[in-house]
């Protein structure tokens, strides 16, 4: 399991999560609630983990909403910081760039 997803479960946890404005907008525009996807963070699958990415450490999850449609959540931590986890964005996996379970991308 990777570091950075362990800490931002642990930091949705305690409730330390922050949505960027780029987060709200893809939200919103999917129709997603902010509680599906906190929900479904527990219950997500690593995608991709970007532990030294520039801005901070994140990953790539496939989640589920409340009617178990899939969703991709890009969670990230603040480069140099442990906390807060934050939501940078979230979209529906679109099946002809992804494989039939959305956790590779197709080539």
């Amino acid at each position: 399991m990777s570091k950075t997803f362990l800490l931002i479960i642990d930091l949705i946890n305690r409730k330390d999560v922050l949505v960027s404005d780029h987060g709200y907008d893809q939200l919103a525009e999917d129709d997603f609630l902010i509680r599906d996807v906190l929900d479904g963070v527990r219950g997500a699958t690593i995608v991709e983990d970007y532990p030294n990415y520039a801005k901070g450490p994140c990953v790539l999850v496939l989640q589920e909403d409340s009617q178990g449609r899939p969703i991709h959540v890009v969670w990230g931590i603040p480069r140099g910081r442990t906390s807060p986890a934050v939501l940078i964005t979230a979209y529906r996996p679109d099946p002809k760039r992804w494989s039939d379970n959305f956790v590779r991308r197709n080539t």
